[in-house]
């Protein structure tokens, strides 16, 4: 029986089902992958394999309508927000088709006057067969960012994706395979692999496979990475976050909600770095509190494909009862709940905690859905510290008028990404990643072209 189904997360209703890979199938796809390597990609320009990724930009926006249905009916991505994600994904190919030639230009080192003559230089070349696996949360742009820049780069992708985006899953290997058929280049460069945890297994012991990358919880992410060290495989590691928003000053306290609140509802809540702990300074906690709790559950619940939805349902049933009984466990150790509602299947409303304490679960645990705990703080240094006493270091968000004191809280944040005075800032440009048990490595940007890639230095005699 396989686990691939798209169950649509708003009514229940298993709406189909996908076939899981054979062990047959999957030795194919690893061979047609193998062969794309050394067959095509090894052999052609930088220029030809940007033309491929520039093509499946452009596809991506040619069905984008049908892109966003898909994973509304996957895991309840509220429609406007779906389409979005789908213009993101297809601005982070072409980010790379325009930009990837320059980054992997050939780098001059200057040799050093005992080094004798002659020349040396970094030449960027790819490694093999990738494999990534990937999330339920962002269909596309999960792909789009480990796909795109290592395409590029000259490797190619074998992809297995969340058992609940099965369709689309199948969508972007049809992009693929599409692009590819226009460019004439195999359809190996990409591969989409329905597989099993134990054929994931079997993929990452193939010596063919050079690296792994993997968004996702920490359980999976420590598992992927114990077997690619069993290996001698390079691994790139997203995993969760609890991210604080860290408000120490403000000119518009409605402004510095509105943001709070986006940062926190974004794709339901679901997104790993989403803001979800509010540290706030002492003489604002009141003030922020009370609007951010009445802002923040307003947007109740509604039909992702209905025009205005901010928050549809989580992605499965399984998700709104595992972020219930988080809620129930943090009542029970003493929480404060200022505010929430009752559950309705995969629709959970806005709930707000306070007096969350360090003997509590919740106060080390990621909450993925629209759950937010509120913290007072008297002081700069103590906004730090509760914003540091976190397994996790994802990404961070400081509110203040202050920019001296912006950069010296950012300096003091342990996490691979601050953002100051804003929310929802990601772009194709900006490298994403984070630090401790939120994983390492970076995606996006010119950095995403530098993890699986041979930095081959050649030196030549005068």
């Amino acid at each position: 029986m396989s686990d691939y189904a798209v169950t649509n997360p708003a009514t229940g209703e298993t709406l189909s089902t996908y076939p899981s890979i054979s062990d047959d199938e999957l030795t194919r796809a690893i061979a047609d992958a193998s062969d794309a390597y050394t067959g095509w990609s090894r052999r052609v320009g930088v220029d030809e394999r940007a033309a491929l990724i520039g093509r499946v930009a452009q596809l991506h926006l040619d069905r984008r309508d049908e892109l966003a249905e898909i994973i509304v009916r996957e895991m309840g991505k509220p429609l406007e927000q779906a389409l979005g994600e789908v213009d993101f994904a297809a601005a982070i190919y072409q980010y790379y088709a325009d930009n990837g030639p320059g980054f992997l230009a050939d780098e001059p080192i200057e040799l050093a006057e005992e080094s004798g003559s002659g020349s040396a230089f970094i030449r960027r070349t790819g490694l093999g067969v990738l494999l990534g696996i990937m999330p339920w949360n962002f269909p596309y742009y999960q792909v789009a960012r480990f796909a795109g820049p290592n395409i590029v780069v000259g490797n190619t992708i074998l992809l297995k994706h969340a058992p609940q985006c099965p369709e689309s899953a199948a969508a972007i290997a049809d992009i693929f395979a599409h692009a590819a058929s226009e460019v004439s280049a195999p359809v190996g460069i990409y591969r989409n692999i329905y597989a099993s945890n134990e054929q994931i297994a079997t993929v990452i012991a193939d010596p063919r496979v050079q690296g792994i990358s993997i968004t996702g919880s920490e359980r999976a992410g420590s598992a992927v990475a114990e077997l690619a060290g069993r290996h001698l495989k390079k691994v790139v590691l997203e995993l969760g976050g609890s991210d604080p928003f860290i408000l120490l000053s403000t000119d518009d306290i409605d402004a510095a909600v509105g943001d709070a609140v986006s940062a926190r509802l974004d794709n339901n809540g679901q997104s790993c770095n989403a803001a979800k702990r509010f540290i706030v300074l002492d003489e604002l906690y009141d003030e922020f509190a009370e609007r951010f709790t009445a802002a923040f559950t307003a947007a109740q619940p509604a039909d992702p494909f209905a025009e205005g939805t901010l928050l549809g349902p989580l992605s499965s049933l399984a998700a709104a009862e595992r972020l219930e009984e988080q809620l129930d466990r943090a009542v029970a150790q003493g929480a404060t709940v200022v505010a929430s509602g009752q559950r309705d299947g995969s629709y959970f409303p806005p709930a707000v905690l306070a007096d969350v304490s360090r003997q509590m679960d919740a106060y080390t645990e990621e909450f993925f859905g629209p759950v937010a705990a509120l913290y007072r703080v008297r002081s700069e240094e103590e906004a730090i510290e509760v914003a540091n006493d976190t397994p996790f270091g994802l990404g961070s968000y400081v509110y203040t008028t202050d920019p001296e004191q912006a950069l010296r809280v950012a300096d003091g944040i342990e996490a691979g990404m601050v953002w100051i005075n804003l929310v929802l800032g990601d772009a194709a440009e900006l490298p994403f990643g984070g630090v401790k048990r939120s994983g390492s490595g970076r995606e996006m940007g010119r950095y995403a072209m530098e993890e699986f890639v041979n930095k081959k230095m050649i030196r030549v005699s005068a």
